[in-house]
């Protein structure tokens, strides 16, 4: 039987891709070959070319293999900003035949340490602002790309194939142990196709590129689909509203995919909105359910609808999305080309039927293929179901008549903080550290701008004392700014089962319960 969804596809789309024979390097050197005086990318008033852009490739691929020794298949640590640098850095590797480890340009030294060492990285690539994070860590190289020597000679030819191992960003786990999520040429293509078809990304595409390139929304929908069909990128290195109108303007773009909250700090700007951003035709995003009532002032501004999608670092982005022509809003969409997705009961893994609620399993070929030397994670993540192997996404929700799925609750503890996800884990761990703290637990907060933000609940060292503020600028310093705790509430004891378990779902279902702080009039 057809499945729910193919009635709402959209209108002359196939509804399967074939499979990749080709690499991402592949992809950028064809569109570089068809539009070589085309601007590539757009950044601080500067352009650069398709071809430019190869040329800088191609010296940056020398530089690595000749100076840095860097063999095939080896891991690459990417720690830039949203720029040109990013976008050469990536194709460079790549032209390398290594593996691209994209990493926040907000982490720590500590939490790159983790990245470093887990990943084996002996180089890595970043830019003159962040390369004071890099001392100590065990590398060989710390490369800038814009003090690369003139003189470098050509890379080798490169042999990639379709299933080599080509991108590996990491997630957090519930351990809050970050992992490596390895993905090939073909698991990453899958997506970066199905991105540009179904949002009609084509040559004549100008894409504001604003979600950070580290993540897997912004690698895939901004950055590759836009390449890959010899679109052109207006680049903003760090968010600014007023600043992304006037390139709107001025530049005519026509695509823009984001998180939910720069759409309303867009809309809610008072001088943004006199920039002309009608030239916008398809704005998409993901990470936080869009609000309704700003989905509908964009729409009353743009006179377009702001389509919602869902993925995961796992999936490298999209696994459903929905369809242009009947977006419903605070939706995640139906499932992409080829794939599959069911709503299932947790513990028992029956199939459920539209409007019940469980988990979200999915399968498909974006997924990855292993999780980097953690194989127990890889196999605990899958469940078969007639006969059929699903990755389960840890999402609770529920399906409707029409093949549509929507989140409604969390399965494990991830926070959502502005499409940030946090594993409360991995900062908790992070909060021990602080001479005063007993017992902490993480939970997520309500917060108008951010859908979620970070809080933790503690319990003081008997005899110790520290105030709210402190502890709060103290684990600024220990982690990225998106993971700290933005809110703090001191607590005699944590709520603990008769075994001793914390019971952390109770204090989060006390925050979310709490009554709406009062607004001024």
């Amino acid at each position: 039987m057809e499945p729910r969804h193919f009635r709402h596809w959209p209108p002359d789309m196939p509804r399967s891709l074939p499979a990749p024979r080709s690499t991402l390097l592949e992809m950028f050197l064809r569109s570089a070959r068809r539009f070589p005086d085309k601007p590539a990318t757009i950044f601080d008033g500067a352009v650069l070319s398709y071809l430019e852009l190869q040329n800088r490739v191609e010296k940056l691929a020398g530089h690595l293999q000749r100076n840095c020794g860097l063999k095939r298949g080896e891991r690459v640590l990417l720690d830039l900003q949203n720029g040109p640098d990013f976008v050469i850095a990536c194709f460079a590797v790549l032209r390398a035949d290594a593996v691209v480890v994209p990493a926040s340009p907000m982490n720590i030294a500590q939490e790159l340490r983790h990245y470093v060492e887990d990943s084996d990285a002996r180089v890595a690539i970043t830019e003159p602002e962040l390369v004071g994070r890099f001392s100590g860590l065990p590398l060989q190289h710390v490369v800038l790309p814009n003090q690369i020597p003139e003189k470098i000679s050509n890379p080798t030819p490169s042999s990639a194939r379709p299933g080599d191992l080509c991108v590996m960003p990491y997630t957090s786990g519930s351990t809050g142990r970050p992992k490596g999520c390895m993905h090939t040429h073909a698991t990453v293509l899958h997506n970066v196709v199905g991105a540009a078809l179904w949002k009609n990304v084509t040559e004549k595409t100008v894409a504001l590129a604003t979600a950070p390139f580290f993540h897997v929304t912004g690698l895939i929908h901004s950055f590759l689909a836009t390449i890959y069909a010899g679109g052109t990128m207006v680049i903003q290195r760090r968010w600014d509203p007023l600043a992304a109108a006037e390139l709107v303007a001025r530049h005519r773009c026509t695509h823009w995919d984001n998180v939910p909250t720069m759409v309303v700090d867009l809309l809610s700007h008072p001088k943004a909105l006199e920039h002309d951003v009608s030239s916008l035709k398809w704005i998409f995003g993901g990470g936080a359910a869009m609000p309704e009532a700003i989905a509908q002032k964009l729409f009353e501004l743009c006179g377009v609808r702001y389509i919602e999608g869902y993925g995961m670092t796992e999936t490298i982005s999209q696994t459903h999305i929905n369809p242009p022509q009947n977006p419903k809003q605070q939706c995640l969409g139906i499932p992409t080309f080829d794939t599959e997705s069911l709503v299932v009961d947790p513990e028992s893994f029956r199939v459920l039927e539209p409007g019940e609620q469980g988990e979200i399993v999915v399968r498909g070929p974006q997924l990855l293929t292993g999780y980097w030397k953690n194989d127990r994670s890889y196999r605990e993540s899958w469940v078969n179901i007639g006969g059929r192997d699903y990755f389960r996404t840890g999402d609770l929700g529920r399906s409707d008549e029409d093949g549509y799925f929507f989140i409604s609750d969390r399965l494990k503890r991830m926070i959502n903080a502005a499409g940030y996800k946090v594993w409360p884990a991995e900062v908790e761990a992070a909060m021990y550290k602080h001479p005063a703290i007993k017992e902490c637990c993480v939970i997520a907060s309500p917060d108008e701008r951010r859908g979620e933000t970070v809080k933790v609940v503690v319990v003081l060292r008997p005899g110790m004392s520290a105030t709210e503020s402190e502890i709060l600028e103290w684990s600024k310093t220990q982690m990225a700014t998106y993971k700290a705790p933005r809110k703090l509430e001191f607590a005699d004891a944590l709520p603990r089962s008769a075994s001793g378990k914390l019971l952390w779902r109770a204090l989060q279902e006390r925050e979310f319960a709490r009554p709406a702080p009062a607004t001024r009039p």
